[in-house]
């Protein structure tokens, strides 16, 4: 979720959701165990603006399920956008997208590890690489890459 101001977004979802999963100075990722719920917050929605959504997520817990979950949507007649391994919100995942009638985009992603690093700041992360504004840092090699 873009949010207008991070700091106020984590104190009111800390005390939604308790402490958050990851806490960086761009950055926070509130898990709630029952049910599980994941929320991610970033900054985007402008001094004085209200928050916008950035996207909907489903974690899977392996690659295999995103491969399951990319088969079965394809036989509902859904198109998706592809993304293999990219490195996005602090972590490497697997990953594709699909959008709803409205534009609303959904990612199928599951996580293969955290990393410290995150891409590039002049991108907009957790987004098509379609739609990426700019390239990312991989955080292997440090080159530019599309961002997710």
């Amino acid at each position: 979720m873009n949010v207008s101001d991070l700091d106020s977004s984590v104190a009111f979802y800390r005390r939604f959701f308790g402490e958050p999963r990851k806490l960086k100075a761009d950055y926070a990722k509130f898990v709630a165990e029952e049910p599980e719920i994941h929320l991610a917050l970033a900054p985007g929605g402008g001094a004085g603006k209200r928050g916008s959504l950035s996207h909907l997520g489903i974690r899977v817990d392996s690659i295999d399920k995103v491969r399951q979950w990319k088969g079965i949507l394809a036989e509902r007649g859904l198109s998706t956008e592809e993304e293999k391994r990219e490195a996005c919100c602090y972590a490497i995942q697997e990953k594709f997208w699909v959008s709803d009638p409205d534009g609303n985009r959904w990612e199928v992603y599951t996580v293969l590890e955290d990393i410290e690093r995150k891409a590039d700041g002049a991108t907009t992360c957790c987004q098509p690489a379609a739609e990426a504004s700019a390239p990312c840092c991989d955080p292997k090699t440090e080159a530019a890459t599309p961002c997710c």
